[in-house]
C-alpha cells in the first residue's frame, strides 16, 4: 500500500507534469514569435508528452486506490534572449525533473512500495532521454553559432517531430 507521504509527493509530480507542458508551451509561444516555427513545434509536442507523462501518473495513483489532487501552476517564463537560451532553460528544466523522478525512486525504495518502484523505472528512461535531447540540440546550436542558414535547416528538421505514446500505454 502506497503511504499517505509518498500519494503526496505522487501527486505533486502530477502537477509538476503540467507545469512542465505549460513552460514547453511558453518556450513554443517565444520560438512562434521569433519566426522559428520548427522549434515551436519540438516545444509543443514537448508539452505533449508532459501531459501524457502527468496522465500516467494520474492513472498510476487511480489504479493505486488513491486520490488524486490537482495543485496550481506557476507562471512560466515567456521571453528569452535567444532559441539555445530556450534549449538551456529547457536542459536545466529537466534536470529538475530528473532529480525530482530519484527523489520518489528514493521514497518508494525506502518504503518498499514495488509498483511505484516498477512505475518510476520507466520515468528514469524517459529522463536519460530528454536530457540528451537537449544537450545534442544545445550542441548543434552552440556550432552553428549566427549561421542563419544552419538554423533554419535545424528548424525545419525540428518541425518533422511528432509525439506518438509508447506501444501499450495510457
Amino acid at each position: 500500500m502506497v503511504s499517505e507521504k509518498l500519494m503526496k509527493d505522487l501527486n505533486e509530480q502530477i502537477r509538476f507534469e503540467y507545469e512542465s507542458a505549460h513552460y514547453y508551451l511558453a518556450m513554443a509561444a517565444y520560438c512562434d514569435a521569433e519566426d522559428l516555427p520548427g522549434f515551436a513545434d519540438f516545444f509543443k509536442v514537448q508539452a505533449e508528452e508532459e501531459r501524457f507523462h502527468a496522465m500516467k501518473f494520474y492513472n498510476f495513483v487511480n489504479d493505486m486506490d488513491g486520490r488524486v489532487t490537482i495543485g496550481k501552476l506557476n507562471e512560466p517564463k515567456n521571453d528569452y534572449t535567444s532559441v539555445l537560451e530556450v534549449f538551456e532553460s529547457a536542459l536545466e528544466h529537466e534536470r529538475k525533473v530528473t532529480e525530482r523522478i530519484y527523489k520518489l525512486m528514493d521514497t518508494a525504495t525506502e518504503e518498499r512500495e514495488h509498483a511505484t518502484i516498477s512505475m518510476l523505472k520507466w520515468f528514469i528512461d524517459e529522463q536519460v532521454e530528454e536530457e540528451n535531447s537537449m544537450k545534442d540540440i544545445i550542441a548543434r546550436l552552440k556550432r552553428l553559432g549566427d549561421n542563419s542558414h544552419g538554423l533554419y535547416m535545424m528548424d525545419k528538421e525540428l518541425g518533422q517531430r511528432t509525439f506518438t505514446p509508447p506501444a501499450n500505454e495510457e
